[in-house]
């Protein structure tokens, strides 16, 4: 679909996350793109209009994507929502193994790597300048941040979030729900829910969600029915559900 012109991008979330996200739409060829954002206050976002609270979404035409770092409010307002389109989104600048697999609604970010055999889940945030190796799987939700490493066949659970500058060493599985801190290098599987600080990464605390405060007004129960990706390059990647 390189090329391509598309109509228009409904961002929810005006924030500096948002702001990246609609710059990589930009070069992805929408035409137009809008944000939601429950804060009244917010008229603009990077020069781009905020037309109201996300509760309106439903109202308006066009391709839907969440710019919300929190991984639980961005899975329930993806899940809120389904039967949506929400693209994939690939910085040209982003370095992919063809036959990649990325779930609907992820980003991926300028000068990212991606290597071949490696599976991404929906609705996940591949921050500037990471990498994921060979034969990597990555869950829902998580969010891989700037300038993080996975070496190869690293398993990552649902929800996880790894910290800027944090390595994980090859063949470690990290449980869903867990946090990396900032430049932690992970050498050992991780098996236990919460907070993995240090070099090695050893445990400093239960879980608590990362990733800004965007509060839904109202979230509903989620919904078990995904639609299909859309992909918004040319790359050969595969669709998941």
């Amino acid at each position: 679909m390189e090329g391509t012109k598309l109509n228009r991008l409904i961002i929810i979330g005006a924030s500096g996350h948002g702001k990246v996200v609609a710059d990589i739409a930009k070069l992805s060829g929408y035409e137009e793109i809008v944000f939601l954002d429950n804060d009244s206050e917010m008229k603009e976002c990077a020069g781009y209009p905020v037309l109201g609270s996300d509760m309106i979404a439903k109202d308006l035409e066009g391709d839907l994507f969440v710019a919300v770092g929190n991984s639980a409010v961005r899975q329930k307002l993806m899940n809120r929502d389904a039967g949506r389109v929400f693209p994939i989104l690939i910085h040209p600048s982003a370095v992919i193994a063809e036959g990649t697999e990325i779930g609907s609604g992820s980003v991926i970010m300028a000068g990212t790597v991606i290597n071949p055999g490696v599976m991404i889940g929906r609705g996940v945030i591949v921050n500037t300048g990471s990498s994921i190796d060979h034969d990597c799987v990555v869950g829902d939700y998580c969010h891989i941040s700037v300038g993080s490493h996975l070496s190869g066949t690293v398993k990552v659970g649902d929800r996880v979030w790894v910290g800027v500058g944090a390595i994980v060493s090859n063949n470690v599985n990290i449980c869903s729900n867990s946090i990396i801190g900032a430049g932690a290098v992970v050498i050992h599987s991780i098996e236990e829910e919460g907070t993995y600080i240090g070099v090695p990464a050893k445990i400093k605390g239960k879980f608590k969600l990362q990733g800004g405060g965007y509060k839904p007004i109202i979230i509903k129960s989620q919904i078990s029915v995904i639609e299909p990706s859309v992909v918004t390059r040319n790359w050969q990647l595969r669709r998941v559900a």
